[in-house]
């Protein structure tokens, strides 16, 4: 935690989660992520100790880049995105933030635990995601950007309505 860039990628990620939870996505997206993302949420398996963690190494719930970021994004600000009119309210609670260091001073790789509180319309329960985000960031024009995020959940099954949102 003495690492300045422990406190950079903190601000970053507190930074993110506020932009996420306001809905300014687009705004996330021009200035937190690089144009050269890899964003993937990859399927949980139920696997014994001996064959790993248990995630599959091709199958994935979301594999995106910045374009399909980009399309996502637009259409959640039209009017066809029925699924999300009236958006969920989303709070991302960001924990255990932990910075490795890299040879590469333009190359930050943080580890963080995230959990999302997801309500919708008139539900009276919520739904809660939780897991472990693996990412790379990159220093992009003297700021750091999102260049990688591997988003590794805890369930093997997924109880949202939909996957709408971000991680």
């Amino acid at each position: 935690m003495s690492d300045p860039r422990h406190a950079e990628a903190t601000d970053f990620f507190h930074y993110e989660a506020e932009l996420l939870d306001d809905l300014e996505e687009r705004t996330w997206l021009r200035e937190l992520v690089s144009r050269d993302i890899v964003y993937r949420v990859p399927v949980r398996e139920t696997v014994e100790r001996a064959r790993g963690r248990g995630f599959a190494e091709s199958s994935f719930h979301l594999d995106e880049t910045y374009g399909s970021l980009d399309s996502r994004v637009t259409r959640g600000e039209t009017r066809y995105a029925w699924a999300e009119d009236p958006p969920s309210r989303i709070l991302h609670f960001v924990t255990n933030i932990r910075v490795r260091p890299s040879d590469d001073e333009d190359l930050l790789d943080a580890r963080s635990n995230i959990l999302i509180f997801r309500t919708r319309q008139d539900q009276t329960s919520a739904k809660l995601l939780s897991g472990e985000r693996h990412d790379v960031l990159r220093r992009e024009d003297g700021r750091w950007r999102l260049l990688r995020r591997v988003v590794l959940l805890d369930l093997t099954v997924i109880g949202t309505h939909n996957f709408s949102l971000f991680f």
